[in-house]
């Protein structure tokens, strides 16, 4: 009698075991396509429980330091009332749907961080019934770790767009960032994809959060405790190329979250076909044209960390990015006024703006010069570009003139270099719009 009641229960557990597993297959698949997942920012410290936010540790994403950190990236159900036309998860498309229970992804991120595969938890999902029923259980998620499990490491809970302001805030006191994705670019292009979405209720929870965030910070010049509310900030991501806003409108839009909701991030995500029959879709093979999105993100780091205005970027007449190269280089050669540098006189806004210098060389430089004049040989130490940078600065043993007629040629010395490179770019420069 005990023996058969024993087998009973393994073989319950072994078939649960097999139907948790499938559904983390699922899920974890549907959760790859969402980028916008960086852990960094996040200074929640261990207070007697488990793990720690703030130190370093199945997705790989990178802190501001440079740490890897791996995080469980799931979502908590791949069932959604919305189609939207570029989603995996949206209702119309015919794939295998499943969904966790609360206690199941707390199983699995407490098990998973205490087998040291994980640091931390990236969690979102489809919405089912509606927004606030949704919310609800992401929330009871959250609370079980911190609460129950004295989890203190990672979380990156995604907001449910429509959710209620208590919900939303009540989950900020428990995850370390939220963010909330934009879809597409601009309210026309979202209309025509998703047209029961639009983008006012992506701007109300994050207009929301952040006040929330500058309240808090104001009332810590007043109170020495006060609680913790979504310390690594928010972020948000859009998807390019499948709709056909050019790069000046992708990076205005970025530029004015940036401004208007003190975002951490913005992240761009190459549109991936999931199905190229679809009318609204462009039709673009297996593989997306990734160059352009890696040319967003160097624009994005020109604005947020090296004191660019996106009008000397991007603007009503230069609307797109040169995909062949980066477009701080793009800036120099169309501004050759600003050039020769002198890296033994100038300041630190202008020597990171010579292409192939960056912010850790530039303070290299910085410190060096004040123990004499730097030569050429004394910058090609210091880590950077310098193939690159040679045509815009000038050091001591530098010739006067830059040693080329024109812009375009220092553009064609550069880009022949890596030929290699410019014969990729010129194969995904495709008019996905034709």
């Amino acid at each position: 009698m005990i023996t058969n009641i024993f087998s009973i229960f393994v073989l319950k557990n072994t078939l649960s075991m097999d139907r948790l597993e499938e559904k983390l297959k699922i899920l974890a698949d549907a959760a790859k396509y969402d980028v916008s997942c960086s852990s960094s920012g996040s200074k929640r410290k261990n207070v007697g429980g488990i793990g720690d936010a703030s130190s370093s540790g199945i997705c790989h994403t990178y802190t501001e330091d440079g740490r890897c950190v791996s995080l469980l990236k799931i979502l908590l159900t791949n069932h959604c009332i919305y189609d939207c036309a570029f989603c995996v998860s949206r209702k119309s498309n015919d794939i295998q749907r499943a969904a966790f229970t609360v206690e199941e992804v707390v199983k699995l991120t407490m098990n998973f961080y205490r087998r040291n595969y994980i640091e931390g938890l990236f969690l979102s999902s489809g919405i089912f019934k509606n927004a606030d029923y949704t919310m609800e259980r992401l929330l009871k998620i959250v609370k079980k770790l911190r609460l129950e499990e004295r989890y203190n490491g990672y979380i990156h809970l995604k907001t449910i767009p429509g959710a209620s302001d208590e919900m939303i805030r009540e989950a900020g006191l428990y995850v370390d960032r939220m963010s909330i994705n934009l879809e597409m670019p601009t309210e026309k292009g979202l209309q025509l994809m998703a047209p029961e979405k639009d983008h006012e209720s992506v701007k109300k929870p994050l207009h929301f959060i952040n006040q929330q965030i500058q309240a808090l910070k104001h009332e810590s010049k007043l109170i020495k405790h006060k609680p913790s509310f979504v310390p690594a900030g928010q972020s948000t991501q859009m998807v390019i190329g499948a709709t056909p806003e050019n790069d000046f409108e992708i990076m205005s839009v970025a530029d004015t979250f940036y401004k208007d909701y003190n975002l951490k991030r913005v992240y761009y995500s190459g549109y991936i076909p999931i199905q190229n029959d679809h009318s609204l879709l462009p039709q673009i093979g297996s593989k997306p044209p990734l160059v352009r999105e890696n040319r967003l993100y160097q624009t994005d780091w020109l604005l947020r960390f090296y004191g660019f205005q996106l009008d000397e970027i991007l603007n009503p007449t230069f609307q797109h990015l040169d995909l062949e190269i980066d477009p701080k280089l793009s800036w120099a050669l169309r501004n050759p006024h600003v050039f020769p540098v002198d890296i033994n006189t100038a300041d630190y806004k202008m020597i990171i703006r010579i292409p192939g210098v960056g912010r850790q060389s530039a303070l290299k430089i910085i410190q060096a010069r004040k123990f004499g004049r730097l030569h050429e040989y004394q910058i090609k130490k210091m880590g950077i570009a310098f193939n690159r940078a040679r045509h815009f600065m000038r050091c001591a043993d530098s010739p006067f003139q830059l040693g080329y007629t024109s812009m375009e040629a220092v553009r064609a010395k550069i880009v022949q270099k890596n030929p290699a490179k410019a014969a990729i770019v010129n194969s995904s420069q495709l008019n996905l719009f034709s």
